[in-house]
């Protein structure tokens, strides 16, 4: 079995310029469209060749969709699986400074217009699913989306899951397994935030057994790594950094292997933007934290209100 069949690869920092995230010293700066398409294509051979087999992305991440499909057709491999979704729409036009970065809208055009451009991942598209569902959508009550989705899963022998963020993200997940259309589960995959700040997750292991669980946000982004701006996290940073030296790994590593060993059969996306990021990423897969150390790990956890209310916070960079 490939080592690194559980890390995935989440394309947001490849497809577009800018995210939420804490800015670095070595943050990339956006150069032009030609260098950052060319950049964005050789990670994505880097992160096959490395033993990577599963690719995450979506419409709202700019040229993402794009960039895998350029990267499939030099590399038809059966192995590479792709999950995107639908919902948000980019609209920065790669300007770092824009005011407005991506716009929401779960309707049935929004749907079938975005549907036109992703099936064109076929057969390499195993996953669509609803992007970011909110208590505040409406989205697993409209039936015409709900029964366009199942349309969409018979045809083409796909799965439909949904991604989900906040501090609700337990009660829409909830929500969307009680979803049947003929009396069969529209949903049977889960992307979520999980790190070891917000383990909130947790409380839904059971009922998520046997379901596709990808964890995205490992390193929340960018706060689990040290940084002078979020001293009430030092007592952590020194937990994470401890564990580092003992297994000679960054402290990236340690946090990915946390999500790793707390959901075995979850895939946790790497979320990397450049080369030695994702190598050093991948080093999550050569090692395996002890109970002791998880249990430790764990104590770290905060509130999930007081997690989501210091994310808010953060800047597009």
């Amino acid at each position: 079995m490939n080592k690194n069949n559980k890390i995935g690869f989440g394309t947001a920092a490849i497809g577009r310029p800018s995210y939420i995230n804490i800015k670095t010293d070595d943050s990339p700066a956006f150069t032009d469209i030609n260098s950052f398409r060319n950049k964005g294509v050789d990670l994505l051979r880097s992160a096959w060749r490395f033993g990577i087999t599963h690719f995450d992305t979506s419409p709202g991440y700019g040229i993402a969709e794009d960039l895998i499909l350029a990267f499939i057709k030099e590399n038809s491999n059966q192995k590479i699986t792709i999950s995107t979704k639908w919902g948000y729409t980019y609209v920065a036009n790669f300007d770092p400074n824009a005011k407005q970065h991506e716009i929401k809208e779960h309707s049935l055009q929004k749907l079938n217009e975005q549907w036109e451009k992703s099936k064109l991942l076929l057969p390499y598209l195993k996953l669509y699913q609803i992007h970011s569902v909110t208590p505040e959508s409406d989205v697993l009550d409209n039936s015409e989306i709900l029964d366009r989705l199942f349309e969409i899963k018979m045809e083409n022998q796909i799965a439909i899951g949904i991604t989900t963020s906040g501090p609700f993200q337990n009660d829409v997940i909830k929500k969307a397994l009680k979803v049947e259309i003929g009396g069969e589960a529209l949903f049977t995959s889960f992307q979520v935030t999980f790190n070891i700040l917000d383990q909130s997750l947790f409380e839904l292991k059971q009922i998520l057994k046997g379901k596709n669980l990808i964890v995205k946000e490992a390193l929340a982004n960018g706060r689990i790594l040290r940084n002078r701006k979020y001293p009430h996290y030092n007592e952590l940073y020194s937990e994470l950094e401890r564990l580092a030296n003992k297994y000679e790994v960054g402290t990236d590593a340690i946090a990915l292997r946390f999500c790793l060993d707390s959901f075995e059969d979850s895939t946790v996306l790497s979320g990397a933007s450049e080369q030695d990021q994702l190598k050093q990423n991948l080093k999550a897969a050569i090692i395996t934290l002890s109970s002791s150390e998880l249990n430790n790990l764990q104590s770290f956890g905060l509130d999930k209100t007081d997690y989501w209310n210091e994310r808010k916070k953060l800047d597009w960079v």
